[in-house]
């Protein structure tokens, strides 16, 4: 069998060839994975560092403007009408009891409806971390269904922002045995927000609420 015998021309093409994968290798070998690519590496960094040291730079820039601006919401927040207007829990209480009063006087239509036990609740039972104070207190009333709906409804609306939480209501088996009276048994906790440092009112938009009170104002019964 002969050897293939290349022309003169195709030598010097695979020689050229030979040259240029032998420059390749040694490229790769000798510089790219020992200089090219850690320097790379380098750049890519100091690029990162470049725009982390941007963002930081606004940041401090804006920081003025952001305080200012946290001063104005923890002003707006001791002003709230979303807070009961006391600085005491046990003030608050009693107001609290008498909203409840008002409440059932203010809604007669339908049936009748009394107070018959109210008493405040002494450190009543906060969220972690919370830092509003609370007042509650524990009721307990006598109603016909549609007064009812209007206490419940007249004090989960509106401003200063209140919760009612353990709603028990069940029928009154003596009323419905003879006929009169309120049919229905009512035990429920009242709560409301303590206004931070004792501020005066202001309206009712004037500032954010506790998570709660974002949560669920304008809830119904």
């Amino acid at each position: 069998m002969k050897a293939l015998k290349l022309s003169q021309r195709d030598s010097r093409i695979a020689a050229v060839g030979l040259l240029l994968l032998a420059l390749l290798l040694a490229y790769f070998l000798l510089l790219h994975w020992w200089f090219v690519a850690p320097l790379r590496d380098i750049a890519a960094q100091m690029d990162d560092l470049r725009d982390t040291q941007s963002r930081y730079a606004a940041a401090i820039a804006e920081k003025p403007q952001l305080q200012q601006r946290i001063a104005a919401l923890g002003a707006g927040q001791a002003a709230s009408s979303a807070f009961l207007p006391e600085d005491d829990p046990n003030t608050a209480a009693a107001d609290l009891m008498q909203r409840v009063v008002d409440a059932v006087g203010a809604h007669t239509e339908g049936g009748s409806c009394t107070v018959t036990q109210k008493m405040p609740v002494p450190n009543p039972q906060v969220s972690s971390g919370e830092p509003y104070r609370k007042a509650a207190v524990s009721i307990n009333l006598s109603c016909d269904i549609e007064p009812l709906v209007g206490v419940l409804q007249s004090l989960e609306q509106g401003t200063p922002y209140l919760f009612v939480d353990n709603l028990n209501v069940y029928r009154n088996p003596v009323a419905a045995r003879q006929g009169s009276g309120p049919s229905l048994e009512v035990q429920f906790t009242l709560s409301g927000y303590v206004r931070p440092g004792g501020a005066a009112p202001a309206t009712a938009a004037s500032a954010p609420v506790p998570d709660e009170a974002a949560d669920e104002a304008g809830a119904t019964p």
